[in-house]
């Protein structure tokens, strides 16, 4: 009794309706069986021919990347018709922006903060520099996934956190 074994189609043969021979078919490495939506968008944003034009004309080993990329693309597009990927590209680069000015003006804040504490005569009021810097970027880190700006908690060099402080 002979056993025949089934390949189930790529996702593009079953999206495009054809028959799918593993071995011969340009869609098959790059869009398995499991990832329908992955050539769905592709499809709906440049069309199966000009995924088959582009795949021809790239070398056998760059061809993963530009499915890849083509994917990306594709569902970024879905997501956002009229930016595409440039749109997340742009709120990304706003989000880069608006961190490192955040760190910028921690660091200066606790260089101010050193500078007050070795300005200080006394022990028992002087606070550790190095205690507190966990506890900001702890602090920022709470201030930044709730979305709100961040706020210093430090309001001189007396080093009395506002509204209680962190614990």
């Amino acid at each position: 009794m002979a056993t025949t074994s089934y390949n189930p189609p790529c996702a593009a043969c079953k999206f495009l309706r054809r028959k799918c021979l593993p071995a011969g078919c340009m869609f098959a490495p790059y869009f398995p069986p499991e990832e329908p939506q992955k050539f769905s968008n592709v499809h709906k944003i440049f069309g199966a021919s000009n995924v088959t034009k582009l795949l021809n004309e790239v070398l056998p080993h760059q061809r993963e990347d530009a499915v890849n990329s083509l994917a990306y693309e594709a569902e970024a597009r879905v997501r956002d018709p009229v930016y595409g990927c440039v749109g997340a590209i742009a709120f990304l680069q706003k989000q880069v922006d608006r961190l490192q000015k955040e760190l910028d003006a921690a660091n200066a804040h606790l260089i101010r903060f050193s500078t007050c504490n070795e300005n200080r005569t006394s022990d028992h009021h002087a606070v550790a520099a190095a205690p507190v810097l966990p506890r900001l970027v702890e602090y920022n880190m709470l201030r930044i996934n709730n979305g709100s700006s961040f706020p210093y908690p430090w309001n001189d060099c007396n080093h009395s956190p506002q509204g209680g402080g962190i614990n």
